[in-house]
């Protein structure tokens, strides 16, 4: 009777450790143990002693004919049939499916929905990436129209934004064990939610991707032309830009975007970087070396200057005759408001835009925590940071009001043959091009989370979509008017709903009203978050209508 005692006292023991408790892992997983257990017993009969005693002889003793000490399982939990049943249900909480499981005392949680392997280092690579592209060029055009303090302002204010709205995204990934952009949405408002995620993430990395095809347009076709020394009327066909875009999609970014995982991109995404510094270096060094006002370059012009170099100070520009530029622009504006303005947020919003790749990467992150993929994401945005201000900064000291949209063409005005130029451009070029894949990414699987939720994977349909994408893509770079409409609309619509709208009323809606009620200081923060996004979408599309509606909008195409 002792015997029994002891037995029913280690059994309920073994039901008060909860189930990540490493020696319960343990006895789950071990096949030795029998799967139902005797309930306490608080009066047992003669022959049910004998009963349960032959029992336990038989659980003692192993598959092998080896046999248990009897202290030994005393001190080994056993299953019980209630938790067996818990641990199989695939209907039981999501904290115990297949998508995350308990890790320590829950607070961290431990994803199995992936493995991932890519390191720290390559996430920044990989997420940097994604952040820096043609947004770059349009910065210095940016800056000339709101004034060097109040676009430092806003950039400021933009980044900080961004590293606020991924903090919710990681917050909410975190309660449901989810690092997908459209099962948040799923869980927060069902269908609805998850089409919505779905559709702003194509709408805005497919006008990102046809920002980068159109930089690929534009200046590919002079950098071959400077090379060739050909004219500038020439109609060689690898002189346009629509079959050298379509050239450029088959031969390199679609190699790359068939790629199954977004991990083995990341020394593609490091070497991307690495043209956009040495782009960075040029701009300022340009600064020291093109004086203002500077002279236009003319087919006419003499042999002395075909052959000179780069340098345009004042003593060529006022001795050779050639057309001068009034210098009373060569002066910098702290503050500035025009009606061009209303172009700035939604470049600089497009240009911190990263959203739909930080939970792919995060999914591969390896060890994932949310702590550590903030790190990852604070690093990625303070580096594009810098880079933006000083590149928008001497960009905008070289040339200030009369700087274009796209801050290369503002070079060549100059001088189309300069070789520092030329590399800068193909830099520029290898930089885009890299940078498509990383962007299709989430955009596939935008489309798989849609159409086809609950397939596996499918070599086929990864192909098919890829290319079916850039198809489209290139359709649309070639009719396209010019790269400034892109960052305006899909600037002032889709990126407002991934940076503010979507993490914040997802946040508000996954994070437990028992951890955090309604009026918590986080979602107040969340709501005021939201609203200001939903503000920000009607501001940047009323000045942009009113822009065109006003005759305005003629400045696109030179700008």
């Amino acid at each position: 009777m002792e015997l029994l005692e002891v037995v029913g006292g280690a059994t309920e023991g073994s039901r008060r450790l909860p189930l990540d408790n490493p020696l319960r892992r343990r006895d789950l997983n071990n096949p030795h143990y029998s799967s139902i257990q005797p309930s306490p017993v608080h009066f047992i009969s003669q022959s049910s002693e004998k009963l349960a005693l032959s029992l336990l002889s038989e659980m003692s003793i192993l598959p092998n004919g080896k046999g248990h000490d009897l202290g030994e399982e005393m001190c080994m939990p056993m299953k019980t049939m209630m938790e067996e049943e818990q641990f199989d249900d695939p209907d039981s909480t999501l904290a115990e499916n297949i998508e995350f499981l308990p890790n320590g005392e829950g607070k961290k949680p431990r994803f199995t929905d992936f493995e991932g392997k890519t390191s720290f280092g390559m996430s920044v690579f990989n997420l940097g990436n994604a952040i820096m592209g043609s947004g770059i060029l349009g910065l210095a055009y940016a800056m000339a129209n709101t004034g060097i303090l109040l676009f430092l302002f806003l950039l400021t204010a933009v980044a900080g934004l961004s590293c606020y709205s991924i903090h919710l995204l990681l917050k909410s990934s975190g309660v449901v064990g989810i690092r997908s952009y459209e099962q948040l949405g799923f869980r927060a408002f069902g269908m609805t939610g998850k089409m919505a995620a779905g559709i702003a993430i194509t709408l805005q990395n497919i006008g990102a991707m046809s920002s980068y095809l159109y930089i690929i347009k534009s200046e590919f076709p002079l950098v071959l032309q400077a090379f060739l020394k050909a004219d500038n009327n020439s109609e060689e066909w690898y002189l346009n830009g629509n079959y050298l875009v379509v050239l450029v999609s088959l031969s390199v970014i679609l190699p790359l975007a068939l790629m199954k995982q977004l991990g083995y991109l990341g020394y593609a995404s490091g070497f991307s970087l690495s043209c956009m510094v040495f782009f960075l270096s040029a701009v300022i060094y340009k600064k020291f070396q093109i004086l203002c006002p500077f002279e236009e370059f003319s087919s006419n012009s003499t042999l002395a200057h075909t052959h000179s170099n780069v340098t345009v100070n004042h003593e060529h520009s006022y001795h050779k005759g050639h057309a001068m530029l009034d210098d009373s622009h060569c002066g910098p504006q702290m503050f500035t408001v025009n009606t061009h303005t209303a172009y700035t947020i939604p470049i600089l919003a497009f240009a911190f835009v990263c959203h739909p790749e930080v939970l792919p990467i995060y999914t591969e992150l390896r060890n994932p925590t949310q702590k550590k993929m903030q790190h990852v994401s604070n690093i990625s945005i303070l580096i594009m940071y810098t880079m933006y201000f000083l590149a928008a900064l001497f960009g905008y000291l070289t040339f200030y009001t009369t700087v274009e949209a796209e801050l290369l063409h503002t070079y060549s005005r100059i001088d189309p043959y300069d070789t520092l130029i030329l590399c800068v451009r193909l830099a520029v070029l290898t930089a885009v091009t890299l940078t498509v894949p990383i962007v299709l990414f989430p955009v596939r699987r935008a489309i798989q989370e849609m159409i086809f939720p609950n397939k596996t994977f499918s070599w086929i349909r990864h192909i098919a979509i890829a290319v079916i994408l850039l198809t489209f893509i290139n359709m649309l770079v070639i009719f396209a008017p010019n790269i400034l409409g892109i960052f305006g609309i899909i600037g002032a619509t889709s990126a407002p709903c991934l940076i503010f709208i979507f993490p914040a009323v997802f946040y508000i809606r996954i994070v437990p009203k028992d951890k955090e009620p309604m009026r918590s200081t986080p979602k107040i923060f969340a709501a005021c978050f939201a609203g200001l996004g939903v503000l920000f979408m009607i501001m940047s599309l009323s000045f942009i209508i009113i822009d065109w509606t006003t005759g305005s909008s003629s400045a696109l195409g030179g700008h």
